[in-house]
């Protein structure tokens, strides 16, 4: 590290390549925490977790307890001894609504997420089929949406500057998206889990128990991509800057060496006994009036509908770039999509066991190199580009329902059934080379 850090000052290394060896460093060592710990006041399973996305501050709960929680997770409320003078951080929850709150949720809370841009407000949905809106300062609610069913999911735009709308989950496998604004419904769509894109506020992917995923863009209607694990590529695809590059070097190799570029070529036209030209296949055949026209992906026949997992899609992830979906189904596949063609990337994800009754939530690293698995009780990270395990973390004595990674501080928060929220963290340990600096010290020094 002081190694790195030297030829940082010395201008060898570049800002962001240092920053990303320091961050790829920490998560390699994440373990079970021994400085930090989070006191769950929850006596249910924990169904959802989420650290706002502007200070990066406060962590956010859900669970079955039909009970809400925020933790500061930067200041601690109290220390514990934890033996030769170490401490441990103590992280006790600030603000906690139950069913003793008058506007409380009566059964399990599903989803719990901050408002995107501001932790002055964060949405809740609950099996009681409300989803609510709270005031964190005042502990109040601002406002409710009564659903049909239950509700499974709740999710918001980070990108949003144009509306205001929680896209939520139910039970009936319908996506109803909620406008806050206004307090009514703005648009209904086909699927019980939500996500919404890291790279435009209009486009929303939903998974559904038929195994399907759909891209919808909200100021349309109907959906405009439709996944299929058939239709596939091999690997990532190259970034623009590399394929445009390629391009330029085979376009100058040709001109060089005096080949002329094949123009596109124009198929001979027929004219009809009324003079209209009629324009042929790119094969020089005439289509047969038999073919069976293709339909609009949301529109497809239940023989024609295009499958994403062979069975119900328990978990959506866009990585921060916004060009690849990761996805987990019942049939405990893991799938990387690439978003732009709409293809499977046939990325073999090691062998692991889902759940398959229940939701999950997924995570990914800052630099979305790896993804963070719920799988039983315990929480794989996968590398997301070969699909091999990376490390495998234990600590839950019940299966784990939520994940999610703080890119701020390097440190991965789970919850699961059996009640506790754990912390992952970078080892504080001290090796004999970081530790070299110290050696160079003169005898007055104190």
């Amino acid at each position: 590290m002081w190694r790195e850090i030297r030829d940082r000052e010395a201008g060898k290394t570049r800002p962001n390549s240092f920053k990303n060896r320091v961050s790829s460093s920490r998560i390699s060592n994440l373990q079970l925490s021994n400085y930090k710990d989070v006191v769950s006041p929850h006596r249910g399973s924990i169904n959802s977790l989420q650290v706002d996305l502007t200070e990066g501050r406060y962590l956010l709960s859900g669970a079955s307890d039909a009970s809400a929680s925020v933790f500061d997770i930067q200041h601690a409320t109290d220390f514990e001894g934890a033996g030769e003078g170490a401490l441990i951080a103590k992280h006790k929850s600030l603000i906690n609504i139950d069913k003793q709150h008058q506007n409380g949720h009566k059964f399990a809370i599903s989803s719990a997420i901050w408002y995107p841009i501001d932790t002055g407000l964060f949405v809740t949905g609950s099996y009681d089929h409300y989803i609510k809106v709270w005031d964190t300062n005042s502990t109040q609610m601002v406002i409710n949406f009564k659903m049909p069913g239950k509700v499974y999911r709740t999710a918001m735009s980070p990108l949003a500057t144009s509306h205001m709308l929680i896209a939520a989950g139910t039970e009936d496998v319908q996506v109803r998206l909620c406008d806050i604004a206004s307090g009514a419904f703005a648009h209904t769509l086909s699927g019980h889990r939500v996500e919404w894109s890291t790279s435009s506020e209009w486009v929303l992917v939903t998974g559904g128990c038929d195994g399907a995923i759909r891209f919808w863009d909200i100021r349309r209607a109907g959906c405009f991509l439709v996944l299929d694990q058939s239709q596939s590529q091999l690997g990532r695809r190259p970034p623009v800057l590399a394929r445009s590059a390629v391009s330029k070097v085979s376009t100058s190799k040709a001109l060089s060496k005096g080949q002329n570029l094949p123009g596109k070529p124009r198929m001979p036209q027929k004219k009809s006994g009324g003079g209209n030209g009629i324009k042929h296949s790119p094969l020089g055949q005439v289509p047969a009036k038999g073919l069976k026209q293709r339909l609009h992906p949301g529109m497809l026949s239940s023989q024609d509908r295009a499958t994403a997992h062979y069975g119900a899609v328990t978990g959506l992830k866009i990585t921060e770039d916004g060009m690849y979906l990761l996805s987990a189904g019942s049939d405990s596949r893991i799938r990387l999509w690439d978003i732009e063609s709409g293809r499977n990337t046939l990325v073999n994800f090691e062998t692991a066991r889902l759940q398959t009754s229940k939701p999950i939530q997924l995570a990914t690293a800052q630099d979305s190199n790896l993804v963070f698995v719920p799988c039983m009780t315990s929480v794989k990270a996968f590398d997301v580009w070969s699909g091999k395990m990376y490390v495998t973390f234990r600590g839950h004595y019940e299966y784990v329902n939520c994940c999610w990674f703080s890119s701020q501080d390097q440190e991965l928060y789970t919850g699961g059934n059996d009640r506790q929220i754990l912390v992952w963290s970078p080892a504080r340990l001290i090796s004999n080379e970081d530790a070299s600096p110290a050696e160079d010290r003169d005898n007055w020094s104190d």
